[in-house]
């Protein structure tokens, strides 16, 4: 594989984790929890060695809170458990942590440690890893537009402003977007900043998606010519 095919960012929606839990006879909560402790950072792992600097994972988003209230709950000890640990463990590799979404929505010890492992991570280079928490497209958008009007900002709006308000200021946009566990539409996920993204759809559910399985994902993306609109 050749670095020049390699995309600069990629987006994974983690998805079929409670389908990977029914089908291994365990709770829904032991894929999610199976997820953080297996299956992250490997893929970081992964990036890292091919030299890959951006990968956003869409974790919670703002649809899930409707979901029973005792998922919810398990979710929230996840969170906890992820920043308390595994944050620690990416922030050793040299990994700089973001967070996509609101995450003030969050309990407020898991917003705090949330924003407290971004300003800790802050300059570290090997890779930039943004957690897409309490995100949603929509949300998103109205979340910059709602910036913007309570800045006065001058009509018309260009879209160099608005992307400035985005939730995803700073980082370039995916290369390649993944979404395993079957399903073929984004979901909401990221929907400016996916205009030419690659998609890549796999029935292998997230629990099951390993380093070896992004691998086929890069290698389906280094055939495709990327157009822009060309």
């Amino acid at each position: 594989m050749q670095k020049p095919t390699l995309p600069k960012h990629i987006a994974i929606i983690m998805d079929g984790n409670r389908r990977w839990a029914r089908q291994n006879k365990l709770k829904a909560l032991q894929g999610h929890s199976y997820v953080v402790d297996h299956c992250i950072e490997p893929l970081v792992d992964r990036c890292i060695e091919l030299g890959i600097p951006y990968l956003t994972l869409w974790a919670f988003s703002t649809e899930n809170w409707e979901r029973d209230q005792e998922e919810v709950s398990g979710l929230m000890n996840i969170f906890r458990r992820a920043f308390q640990k595994k944050a620690e463990d990416l922030h050793k590799k040299g990994v700089r942590l973001n967070v996509l979404g609101d995450i003030d929505a969050f309990p407020k010890d898991i917003a705090a440690q949330a924003k407290e492992w971004v300003k800790l991570s802050t300059t570290n280079t090997n890779i930039t890893v943004s957690f897409a928490l309490n995100y949603g497209g929509r949300a998103e958008i109205l979340h910059s537009v709602n910036k913007l009007l309570k800045s006065n900002h001058q009509l018309p709006i260009q879209s160099e402003d608005f992307e400035e308000n985005l939730y995803t200021v700073g980082l370039p946009d995916p290369d390649l977007l993944i979404r395993p566990g079957g399903e073929k539409r984004l979901s909401g996920f990221l929907p400016w900043q996916t205009v030419y993204t690659e998609l890549y759809f796999t029935d292998i559910l997230m629990p099951d998606f390993t380093p070896e399985k992004l691998d086929e994902a890069l290698e389906e993306y280094a055939k495709r010519q990327r157009r822009f609109g060309h």
